[in-house]
């Protein structure tokens, strides 16, 4: 016979495993935030600290009374993860970006990988990404291991989730650290300009992201085999996409080492004719900045003939003496913007 005692006891322990089973999600959340499992104490009845999670140190964080930490390791466990996310989002939105710390980019990173629904995703994606304007972000969301993280939102199946993870990325390669991991997914990024319909959101934060990555020359040699679509993408885009698609341009056709890829892409015969008194002077201006550093290089007489059998070649469209080029520049002398007719006059010396 059990006493009252033991039916007491048999009673809690039934409720435990209840309250155990309907845990589970709590616990993988809150294994989430503190990046390892809580070290017990055997004694005493203490919980021990939860680790840092900082990639370059093994820096010992403790939860602090308060802290979005200590509250999420209180929740009810039968709360749904949307909830949580959003309650969390809540508290970090009320805040402005430059004034959040390490916790709340890391509790930030929790929120998007325990966000299931769409909108959700985009919220905390728009404020990783206002919060990546300020350096201090960048790096905290890289040793946090937050890159290859975000990045995994390129593939989302929301169009809208895919651009707030360009959006984020974007200002995120602001930093030349941050470059060196995110070099990898450049792939994808011109995949995703590829396949996206023109002058669409996706394309135009794509493009971003590549302007960025592209600024400094250690992605350069990712970008050989993008030429023939940016360069395609000019005649058939918007003024918007067009102005981002020549800053690509412009900074990879400053690399020397590039210029041979740049004049054999296949290339519309109808760029050429963006050189126009129509186009607009946004676009003018750093198509004219594109053709100067073309104009720069010369290439030997073996690499010239090799081009000039080409037809539809950057070299023979824009640099050939056949090119219709020389004479669109010298209508561009009459332009009524001075700044303009500065950029033709130096590509034609």
């Amino acid at each position: 016979m059990v006493d009252s005692g033991g039916v007491s006891r048999l009673g809690h322990m039934k409720a435990l495993l209840g309250v155990l089973a309907g845990a589970g999600a709590s616990y993988g959340i809150y294994k989430l935030v503190t990046g390892e499992v809580f070290q017990r104490k055997q004694k005493g009845g203490g919980s021990g600290r939860p680790p840092g999670c900082s990639v370059q140190g093994q820096v010992q964080e403790t939860v602090q009374p308060g802290s979005l930490l200590a509250k999420l390791s209180g929740l009810d466990v039968v709360r749904t993860k949307g909830a949580v996310v959003r309650d969390v989002q809540e508290e970090i939105d009320s805040k402005s970006p430059g004034t959040l710390n390490r916790e709340n980019i890391k509790m930030l990173l929790w929120c998007l990988q325990t966000s299931s629904e769409q909108t959700d995703r985009c919220r905390v994606l728009v404020t990783l990404g206002n919060a990546a304007a300020f350096s201090a972000h960048q790096d905290a969301v890289r040793e946090l291991g937050g890159l290859p993280l975000i990045a995994r939102y390129l593939s989302d199946p929301a169009a809208d989730v895919r651009v707030q993870t360009l959006n984020a990325l974007n200002n995120l390669s602001m930093n030349l650290k941050n470059q060196d991991v995110l070099k990898v997914y450049i792939p994808q990024v011109l995949e995703l300009i590829e396949t996206s319909p023109v002058n669409s959101n996706l394309q135009l934060a794509a493009l971003r992201l590549l302007t960025n990555l592209s600024a400094a020359d250690v992605c350069h040699h990712l970008l050989r085999d993008s030429i023939r679509l940016l360069l395609s993408l000019l005649v058939v885009s918007s003024q918007v996409l067009q102005i981002q698609t020549l800053k690509v341009l412009v900074n990879l056709s400053s690399n020397p080492d590039l210029m041979d890829d740049i004049v054999q892409a296949t290339v519309p015969a109808s760029v050429v004719l963006l050189f126009d008194l129509q186009t607009a002077p946004a676009v003018l201006q750093r198509l004219l900045a594109f053709a100067g550093n073309l104009k720069a290089w010369t290439p030997s007489s073996p690499v010239a003939a090799e081009l000039r059998s080409r037809q539809d070649c950057l070299y023979r469209v824009l640099l050939d003496p056949s090119s219709t080029l020389h004479s669109r520049l010298v209508q561009l002398l009459a332009h009524p913007d001075q700044d303009i007719r500065a950029h033709v006059a130096h590509v034609l010396l």
